[in-house]
């Protein structure tokens, strides 16, 4: 097996399907961390995920003003170290995201995080892993 030649970050401008991820990753100042060694595990939602938001909150979230709470939301979406899917597969568990919160991750049918479904799963990057996921995860009210 080779090794991945990209980071996290760079592997997601290449697929040219999260534009709008790396958009709010830039936004919120978090490239250079997920350019660092890592490793992590990144549930990226697709640019599909983004647009089922409400009309709207993508451009209020990427403002300077709101970027604790695009942080936030951003991190939701991160897990220290790297977890590929078979280390879930029929196990359900809560792990602590990058932001010190849980997210509800189970994998007994596909692999769900929260209410995302990871669509496409283990795309191996050389500081870490990518699920690509159909839903933006948010905050638990």
């Amino acid at each position: 097996m080779t090794t991945p030649a990209h980071d996290i970050v760079d592997t997601a401008v290449a697929a040219g399907s999260f534009t709008t991820l790396v958009a709010a990753v830039t936004a919120a100042g978090l490239v250079d961390t997920l350019k660092s060694g890592g490793p992590f595990t990144v549930f990226a939602p697709s640019d599909d995920a983004f647009a089922a938001l409400p009309a709207g909150t993508v451009d209020e979230l990427v403002k300077p003003e709101n970027k604790a709470q695009l942080t936030a939301i951003l991190l939701l979406h991160v897990l220290p170290g790297k977890v590929m899917a078979a280390d879930v597969a029929g196990q359900v568990m809560d792990p602590a995201t990058a932001g010190g919160t849980t997210v509800h991750v189970d994998g007994t049918n596909g692999v769900t995080v929260d209410a995302a479904k990871v669509v496409t799963a283990d795309i191996e990057c050389s500081n870490g892993v990518i699920h690509v996921i159909d839903t933006v995860l948010l905050p638990k009210a």
